[in-house]
C-alpha cells in the first residue's frame, strides 16, 4: 500500500480519535457534576431547589430562584445593550466599511475576545460602579444588574459581531444586485434584503451570545454585588430593577465552593447541573438554527 494512503488513513483515525476524546471529556464532566449533585437533588428536591428563593447553607436552605433570576436578568440586560451594538458593528464591517477601515476595526473587535474576564471586572469595579452610583436612587450602591449588564454587553460583543458578520457576508451577491437594480437604495437593500436573508445566522449569533453571557463568572462577581436576593425595583420606576444587586448561578458556585462541605457542596454541584442544562439548551438551539441556515 502506498505510503500516502497509510498517512491519509492514519490522519483520519487520529482526527476521529480527537473528536471522540472531546465527546468523552464532555461526558465525564456531565457525569461527575451530576454524580456530585445527586445527593442534593434527592434530599432537597428539584422543585424546592428551583422554586425557593432562600439560600442559607447554615440552615440547610438551598433555593436557586434568586440566582436564576439574577442570571436571566443580567443576560437580558446584556442583550438589550449589546445586541444592537454588535449587529451595527457587523453590518458596518460586512456592508459599509472600506477595506482599510475594516482592517483596523475587525482586529480591534476580535481583541475584545482575548481580554481576560477579570480585567473587564476590574474596569467595571473601578470605572462603571462609581458612575452608576451617581444615579440618585435610594439604595443604589453602584453594584448591581446595570453595571454587570454593561460589562457583559462588551464581553459578548465580539462573539455576536463575528458570527453575524459571517452570516451577512454569506448572503448571495445576486440578492443585493437585484435589489439595487429594482431601484432600492443601499440602506434599503441592507434592511429589507440582506438582513432578512441572514436572519437565521444572526439569531444563532445572538443565541451563542446568550450562552456566553450565562457562563460568565469572574466579571459578574466583581460588579453585581453578590446579594442572594430576587432583584426588585428600588423606586416606583420599574427600570430601577437594574440598580438592584443580585447573584448569578456561576457566581454562586465560585463564591462558595472553597468552603462548602456536605450537602452545601452537593447543592453547588446541583447548581452546576442546572446551569449546564441551561447552556446546553441555548447551544443546541444555536446549532439547530445554524444547521437550518446551512440547508
Amino acid at each position: 500500500m502506498p505510503i500516502r494512503y497509510v498517512v491519509d488513513r492514519s490522519v483520519r483515525y487520529l482526527l476521529f480519535l480527537s473528536a471522540l476524546t472531546s465527546i468523552f471529556i464532555v461526558f465525564l464532566i456531565i457525569l461527575f457534576t451530576l454524580r456530585e449533585g445527586l445527593p442534593a437533588l434527592r434530599e432537597i428536591g428539584l422543585n424546592s431547589l428551583l422554586t425557593s428563593r432562600i439560600w442559607r447553607p447554615g440552615r440547610e436552605e438551598f433555593g436557586l430562584l434568586a440566582m436564576i433570576a439574577g442570571s436571566v436578568l443580567v443576560t437580558i440586560g446584556a442583550m438589550i445593550l449589546g445586541v444592537p451594538l454588535a449587529l451595527g458593528c457587523a453590518v458596518f464591517l460586512a456592508e459599509v466599511a472600506p477595506a482599510g477601515v475594516r482592517a483596523i476595526v475587525r482586529p480591534a473587535v476580535e481583541l475584545l475576545a482575548g481580554i481576560p474576564s477579570v480585567v473587564y471586572g476590574l474596569f467595571g469595579l473601578v470605572v462603571l460602579v462609581p458612575l452608576v452610583r451617581q444615579i440618585p436612587i435610594p439604595g443604589n450602591t453602584g453594584f448591581g444588574l446595570l453595571s454587570a449588564s454593561i460589562v457583559l454587553a462588551v464581553m459578548i460583543l465580539p462573539t455576536i459581531t463575528n458570527i453575524a458578520e459571517d452570516a451577512i457576508r454569506a448572503v448571495p451577491r445576486d440578492y443585493r444586485e437585484g435589489s439595487l437594480a429594482l431601484g432600492a437604495t443601499r440602506w434599503q437593500t441592507i434592511v429589507s434584503v440582506t438582513l432578512p436573508a441572514a436572519r437565521s445566522g444572526i439569531v444563532a449569533a445572538i443565541i451563542l451570545g446568550v450562552g456566553r453571557a450565562l457562563g460568565e463568572t469572574m466579571a459578574m462577581i466583581m460588579v453585581i454585588g453578590n446579594s442572594v436576593i430576587v432583584p426588585r425595583a428600588l423606586a416606583p420606576n420599574p427600570a430601577t430593577l437594574f440598580l438592584s444587586q443580585a447573584r448569578t448561578l456561576t457566581g454562586n458556585i465560585a463564591v462558595e465552593i472553597n468552603y462548602a462541605t456536605g450537602l452545601h457542596e452537593s447543592a453547588l454541584f446541583a447548581t452546576g447541573v442546572v446551569l449546564f442544562v441551561l447552556i446546553m439548551i441555548v447551544n443546541s438551539a444555536a446549532h439547530i438554527l445554524i444547521r437550518g441556515r446551512a440547508k
